[in-house]
């Protein structure tokens, strides 16, 4: 236990940007290094992660914690996910009225941005590998993508729909 509070405390503490951002980290501790969970476990875990409401980062913690240790696991992982936010967070509201005005603050956030950006890219293409999206029906990602980004759809209805499309699929494979 102390084990899995450690890991998913270190990579609270080293996660700009949000759940997404935590992915890559999680992956890598999770999957690749302490064998907790496989690739396209994970791959499920992040899909009902992001359909269920709450902090992402923290549901992901909650099911990896609960898959290895049952509530007190869950526990455990969402403390450790959680407290290095909000510890950071707490220093920032202290100190950041003093520095908001640096240039030099002002750079460094800006330089962030970017890598922020693929820090998320990054672990969709891997997403996408897992969830064995190709040519042929990467069309379906991408029409999701701008029916919620351009059009305005809300997320909620492509994800009933997927879901409705994804059992009907499965069906018609019987």
């Amino acid at each position: 236990m102390l084990e899995l509070f450690i890991t998913f405390f270190k990579i609270g503490c080293f996660t700009v940007g949000g759940g997404y951002a935590m992915i890559p980290l999680i992956e890598e501790q999770v999957v690749n290094q302490k064998h907790w969970v496989e690739q396209e476990e994970l791959a499920d875990l992040i899909a009902v992660a992001q359909s269920c409401p709450g902090i992402f980062a923290v549901n992901l913690s909650i099911f990896i914690g609960y898959k290895l240790f049952r509530t007190p696991g869950a526990v455990v992982c969402t403390l450790g996910t959680a407290l290095p936010s909000f510890i950071i967070i707490l220093l920032i509201a202290l100190f950041f009225q003093r520095f908001r005005d640096y240039a030099i603050v002002n750079s460094m956030f800006r330089g962030i941005r970017p890598a922020v950006v693929a820090l998320i890219a990054a672990p969709v293409f891997r997403m996408a590998q897992t969830a064995h999206i190709r040519w042929s029906n990467v069309w379906i990602p991408a029409v999701s993508a701008i029916a919620i980004w351009l059009l305005g759809v809300s997320p909620v209805y492509v994800i009933l729909l997927a879901g409705i499309g994804g059992y009907t699929y499965g069906q018609l494979l019987k």
